[in-house]
């Protein structure tokens, strides 16, 4: 057995919050364990607590779509959320749900060791890209440690407002650039200042 999938397990049989009473299934997040790309989104949603897996909705087709644009597969990718189990009725994640599962989201990128971190919509990005708001950062990639960081609208947001899918479009195509960034960085891993690129 995998280390990520004893994380897993162990994520599964969470109870550190309230939200472990309403959910259906555990949603911990799916790819391989060496993904060179790891996509944070916000919460499951009504389906992905049906099914288990992170964007498995309308969301997840698009996000499918924009992995697709670089010529990679959502089998190549890791994709998680800042909190594992659906809020009910699908509002927004409390502080205290976001603190109770920040460890989860901590030992994922600790074993995966991801080069570049995608954070999709606010929640994920404020865990990175503190006191900014995401229409200033998205597009942008900031260096934290050996890891890069890259800010981008969640998915859904293009369901919502059609005028946000070229944004969000034109910033997955900057992600071929940032990993190969991300790659030149591997050689500088004792340098730890913060770089912003584009």
């Amino acid at each position: 057995m995998s280390l990520l999938t004893e994380l897993n397990t162990e994520i599964e049989n969470c109870h550190n919050c309230d939200l472990a009473r309403h959910r259906t299934k555990v949603v911990p997040g799916e790819g391989p364990e060496s993904a060179p790309l790891l996509f944070i989104g916000e919460a499951p949603g009504w389906y992905e607590d049906q099914a288990g897996r992170p964007f498995v909705g309308a969301a997840g087709q698009f996000l499918e779509q924009l992995i697709g644009m670089i010529g990679l597969k959502r089998s190549q990718v890791f994709i998680a959320n800042v909190i594992k189990c659906r809020p009910p009725d699908n509002r927004d994640p409390l502080p205290g749900e976001i603190q109770a599962c920040s460890r989860w989201l901590e030992r994922q990128l600790e074993l995966i060791q991801p080069k570049v971190v995608v954070t999709l919509g606010r929640y994920s990005m404020a865990r990175y890209f503190p006191g900014e708001s995401i229409s200033k950062v998205h597009g942008r990639a900031k260096r934290i440690g050996n890891t890069l960081y890259f800010a981008m609208y969640h998915p859904a947001a293009a369901l919502h407002q059609n005028n946000l899918r070229k944004v969000i479009e034109a910033d997955v195509l900057k992600l071929p650039a940032v990993l190969a960034e991300a790659k030149a960085l591997e050689a500088e891993k004792d340098h730890p200042a913060q770089l912003n690129l584009f």
